[in-house]
Order: structure tokens, then C-alpha cells, then sequence
């Protein structure tokens, strides 16, 4: 008897391909819409003659869209089909970017919030189409699709002001500029229309004990929910706070500027290999064992040294730690899910939960900053977020469902 080969090869279909190529394209507008922002910041306040509070809503507001939509979205995937919604949320981030940049205040917030709910919807539901589609491939779509949004989250920082100044762009025309990615998005997108119509499949009965059970009750579902959470309420703050800290210490603006840059492409080769190992992992534990590691180890040398140097390979060390845990959060909603429909409840669940306490940690990080002058205080308290981080880091690495009984 023939022995059976240990890696069965498979066939890669135009279907297949297509789908690869419109995933990796919703991926790059999952952030360059919010990212380009800040850079402008100061030119839409001077502009519109608005106070630094009433323009941090503009990064505030689409961090409540997530949450409110993260739990939207399954509901309507299921109902209208993952990839409708997935065509139907870059349609509306694209009339969102189109109203903000007409240049009246109340269209800037009212297209803030619709920039996102469309990037929510696809936020949410790529991990459940990943687990339809690709289910024996799931750490290396989600490597692929979470390194391109981590990608185009740094373009989206540091090429805003240089096309601004090639092409001589006011900020609306520079916002505007992005939807480019969008249209073309959408025009990539539109073959995954008819994936529904040609599977009857997709809608997935729950199994027994998804019918007697709620996802809001899984303990392993809340563990890999906190993790989302808190590794969203660091890259946040980091965004919004790294420089004013560093700038606190022996850093100029401008460099601790440039550093936020490398702490993001620091992350890249981090996003793309995580999801890969762990997919191939029995438990993810390590994993989250090494993400604490780097983050400690860099937020304790910002702690103690104001050395350029070691702040800067500081600065790497909390950027591949934070390339592995966005990565590892994404991966995890795909591994601890059975099914597609499990995928997408988890997904919504911890997007929600997780973008509400991220929409808080930029301002309490301000505040704190406020009444106590002192950078120190945002470090301590990133560490014992990465702490408890870790420690819920553990359960949900473990090698089970969330609807799988406890042994």
C-alpha cells in the first residue's frame, strides 16, 4: 500500500484568488481613514476655530462606532450574507470620508461616524468570512489581511502631510484623497457578491449547545475579549500619548514623532508571522507569554532611562509586541470559534467590548497627564495593563472553544 502524503497540495482557484485580493483591499481601508487624521488635526482646529477636546472627538467617535456596530454587524452578516455587508460597510465609509470633507463642522462629525460603522463592519466580519472561506488557512489570511492594515494604519500617519504638500492640498482634499483605496475596494469586492446566491451553506444552525448557551456567558469568550481590549486600549494610547511621553523625557517632538513611525513598522513582520505560528500552535500561551515580555521589557526602559539609544530600541521591543497582540486578538477570534457564525458572534463581541475601553484610554491618558504633570504615570499604568493583559492572555490561548465545557 501507497503511504498517503502529509500535505495534500490544493488547488488554488480564480474564486480563491479573487477572494485573497479583495480581502487584502477591504484590509488596507480598515485604518488609513482614522490614521490620516491626527496629522491633520491641527489645520481642521485652526480652520474650523474648535478646542483640542472637540477635536479629539474626530479620533473618539469612530471608536464608538466600533463598539456600537461590533455588535450590529454579526446580526446583519447573518442575515444579509458577510459579504454583502462587507460591500455595504466600504459604501458607507466612503460616503462618510466624502461628508467630512465638505468642510462644515456638524458633516465632519456626522462623517466621522460613518467612517466608523463602515470600517466596523468589515472589522468584524473578515474573521468570520476567513473561518468560512479558509478554514484550513486561518493564521495565514489573517497574517496577510492584519499585516496590510498595519501597513496602510502607517501610511496612513506618514504619507497625509507629504501628499498634502506634493499636490497642495487643504485638509478636506487630503482626507478626501483616501477614499481613493475605498472605490477601488469596492470595485475588487464586488465578485464575493454572488458567493451567497452559489452557497446555501453559509448560514450555519447553531449547534446544541450554542442554542442553550449565550457567548456573553463563555468564559473563554470574556478572556479573549479583555485581551482585544486591552491591546487595544495600548495602541491607542500609544498613538495618541507616545510622543508627549517621550517628548517629557530627553526625546525632542520631532524625533519622538519619528518614533512613533518605527514603533509601527516595528510591528509589521510581528503581524504577519504571530498568526501563522499560532494557527499551527496547539495553544497560543507562549505566545502571549512573549508579547508580555517585549512590552514590559521596553515600558521598563522608558521607566529608567532617557538614553535616545535605548529609548529607541525600547520603542521596537513595545512595537513587535504590539504587532503580535493586535494579530494574535484577530487570530484568536477565528481559533476559539467551531464555526463561522461562532467567528462572527466573537468578533462582534470582542471588537465591542474591546473598542469601548480603547475610546477611554486616550483620555484618561490626557487627564492624567493633566492633573499630574508627570510621564511616568501613563508607563506605570500601560505595565499593569500589559500584566493583566497576559494573564487573561493565558486562558484565552488555551486550546478550546468558547461553547466547549470545561474539563
Amino acid at each position: 500500500m501507497e503511504s498517503q502524503p502529509l500535505i495534500k497540495p490544493k488547488i488554488i482557484t480564480v474564486n480563491k484568488i479573487l477572494l485573497i485580493v479583495g480581502i487584502l483591499f477591504v484590509s488596507f481601508n480598515l485604518r488609513p481613514a482614522i490614521t490620516s487624521v491626527g496629522p491633520l488635526i491641527g489645520y481642521i482646529r485652526t480652520d474650523l476655530t474648535i478646542s483640542n477636546g472637540i477635536a479629539g472627538l474626530i479620533t473618539t467617535i469612530p471608536l464608538l462606532s466600533f463598539a456600537f456596530f461590533s455588535l450590529v454587524a454579526p446580526k446583519l452578516g447573518y442575515r444579509y450574507s458577510n459579504e454583502w455587508m462587507v460591500f455595504a460597510g466600504l459604501c458607507t465609509l466612503i460616503t462618510g470620508m466624502i461628508i467630512r470633507s465638505t468642510g462644515f463642522i456638524s458633516f465632519l462629525f456626522i462623517g466621522t461616524a460613518l467612517v466608523g460603522i463602515g470600517i466596523a463592519i468589515s472589522n468584524v466580519l473578515l474573521p468570520s468570512i476567513v473561518k468560512n472561506r479558509f478554514p484550513e488557512n486561518i493564521g495565514l489570511l489573517t497574517a496577510i489581511y492584519t499585516t496590510s492594515m498595519s501597513g496602510f494604519a502607517a501610511l496612513g500617519s506618514g504619507l497625509t502631510i507629504p501628499i498634502a504638500n506634493i499636490f497642495h492640498l487643504n485638509w478636506q482634499q487630503t482626507l478626501l484623497i483616501w477614499s481613493v483605496l475605498a472605490v477601488a475596494a469596492v470595485l475588487f469586492w464586488i465578485p464575493q457578491l454572488h458567493y451567497r446566491s452559489q452557497n446555501k451553506s453559509f448560514k450555519i444552525e447553531p449547534t446544541h449547545a450554542e442554542s442553550n448557551s449565550s457567548i456573553w456567558k463563555s468564559k473563554i469568550a470574556w478572556q479573549v475579549t479583555i485581551f482585544m481590549g486591552f491591546q487595544s486600549f495600548l495602541f491607542y494610547c500609544m498613538i495618541a500619548w507616545l510622543p508627549e511621553i517621550l517628548s517629557g523625557g530627553n526625546v525632542s517632538i520631532t524625533v519622538a514623532g519619528w518614533m512613533l513611525s518605527i514603533m509601527q513598522i516595528a510591528g509589521l513582520p510581528m503581524a504577519f508571522f504571530t498568526p501563522i505560528f499560532a494557527d499551527r500552535l496547539r495553544n497560543q500561551q507562549g505566545i502571549v507569554l512573549m508579547i508580555g515580555t517585549l512590552y514590559v521589557t521596553g515600558l521598563m526602559i522608558l521607566l529608567t532611562t532617557n538614553n535616545v539609544i535605548f529609548t529607541l530600541f525600547a520603542i521596537i521591543l513595545i512595537g513587535l509586541g504590539q504587532g503580535s497582540a493586535i494579530s494574535l486578538a484577530l487570530t484568536l477570534l477565528g481559533l476559539r470559534a467551531a464555526n463561522a457564525s461562532q467567528a462572527a458572534q466573537l468578533s462582534g463581541m470582542a471588537q465591542s467590548v474591546g473598542y469601548s475601553f480603547a475610546a477611554i484610554g486616550p483620555f484618561l491618558i490626557g487627564y492624567l497627564l493633566d492633573i499630574t504633570n508627570s510621564v511616568a504615570i501613563p508607563l506605570f499604568i500601560f505595565l499593569f495593563i500589559v500584566i493583566v493583559m497576559v494573564i487573561v492572555g493565558m486562558g484565552a490561548g488555551r486550546s478550546r472553544t468558547i461553547f466547549q465545557k470545561e474539563l
